[in-house]
């Protein structure tokens, strides 16, 4: 049975460009399809979630990362009554705006868009989904319902200040109410990347040898679980008792965050999804006890993971390429391929240039983006 604050697709503001409704898709159903189908959405398969494609089949990769964030939101959306589908159009748009080799990657663009009005890779989502997929005959973009867009555009919270100009430009004509909290659709999806990330990320960095799992008998909710899983399996073999702990780990964050929220659901007194927006924080929620204990597993992964020897290598590689790709297309637009040349001719000065190149890098895939950087730079 659908809450009350939920999100309903009969009463979706619509989207930029009118269209037909579908007689068998709800309108956040077929968000979630055009996500899927994206070119964007598949790029994914190749690009940085810790470890580089290159490194190991079995690592995460942002496509991996994106289906487990929504396999988590969906189940955590269906059981506080929220609409499943728009939940899921969310989380599985969350990260299309991501650069290759992850936050490296990122933070190098950013820097260099420095002069142009920088890099956001959650804005650069919305210039994806609005702009650059250019497939249907009447608009550019994925023409996504109001709800979805503004799911992407705030999920991590209001969006104030100085705005990207991947989200002013847009938000200019189709405004997305960026000073108000998301729909609980778009906070379940938030939270649940925090669920996903911390869970696999605590996998890769095992199967990576980059820490133990005595390491990780230091730290809270995770020695609980495997201690659980030694009274219970006693001399369990290695790969066995790691997947057993982990997916212990899962279940109290999911568990905890669905029982804190609805907590904070039913103490706010919302009677629509329009009131979740407009109760100036969020509802969708760790408790604080919890909070703690994942802030503290944060700090170990930083440490351990984020920042290891052969992880910094592979970033300070990472850097390098991207740092030499933004100035070699400057310099030289018409390396860029010649279905963007039409674009190309269209420029009247270097920040229109460079949101141009940038596009097109934060576009690229790992593996694509070395090969690009052989073939130019050696």
């Amino acid at each position: 049975m659908a809450a009350v604050y939920s999100d309903s697709p009969a009463q979706s503001r619509g989207r930029l460009f009118e269209e037909p409704e579908s007689m068998h898709r709800s309108c956040f159903q077929r968000d979630r399809d055009r996500i899927i189908h994206s070119s964007a959405f598949r790029r994914l398969k190749h690009k940085t979630q810790v470890f580089v494609a290159d490194e190991g089949d079995y690592y995460r990769t942002r496509l991996t990362h994106s289906i487990e964030v929504a396999q988590v939101a969906r189940t955590i959306a269906g059981h506080m009554g929220l609409d499943t589908e728009l939940t899921e159009a969310v989380a599985l748009a969350h990260d299309l705006g991501h650069t290759p080799f992850g936050h490296t990657g990122e933070d190098a663009l950013h820097a260099l868009m420095g002069p142009y009005g920088g890099f956001d890779h959650n804005a650069q989502a919305i210039r994806i989904v609005t702009a650059l997929e250019r497939h249907y005959a009447e608009w550019d973009g994925l023409n996504l319902t109001w709800e979805s867009l503004e799911g992407i555009a705030k999920h991590n919270g209001p969006v104030t200040g100085d705005l990207p100009y991947a989200l002013a430009d847009y938000n200019a004509v189709h405004d997305l109410e960026l000073h108000t909290h998301a729909s609980a659709e778009a906070q379940v999806a938030a939270l649940s990347d925090d669920v996903a990330y911390n869970n696999h990320d605590l996998m890769d960095g095992l199967r990576a040898g980059l820490f133990s799992e005595d390491d990780l008998m230091e730290l809270p909710i995770i020695s609980t679980c495997f201690e659980e899983v030694d009274r219970r399996y006693p001399g369990l073999e290695l790969i066995r008792r790691r997947h057993e702990a982990l997916r212990r780990v899962f279940g109290v964050m999911v568990e905890d965050v669905i029982a804190t929220s609805d907590g904070f659901l039913s103490a706010s007194g919302a009677q629509s999804a329009q009131d979740i927006r407009e109760l100036g924080a969020p509802v969708v929620r760790f408790s604080e006890a919890i909070w703690r204990d994942l802030t503290q597993i944060r700090s170990f992964l930083f440490a351990r993971m984020y920042r290891a020897p052969s992880v910094m290598e592979k970033r300070a590689e990472a850097t390098r390429i991207v740092s030499d790709l933004f100035p070699a297309f400057m310099a030289a637009p018409e390396n860029l391929p010649s279905s963007w040349h039409p674009q190309i001719e269209a420029v009247r000065d270097d920040t229109t240039l460079a949101r141009l190149v940038a596009d097109y890098i934060a576009g690229m895939t790992d593996l694509y983006a070395a090969e690009i950087h052989e073939r130019l730079l050696g």
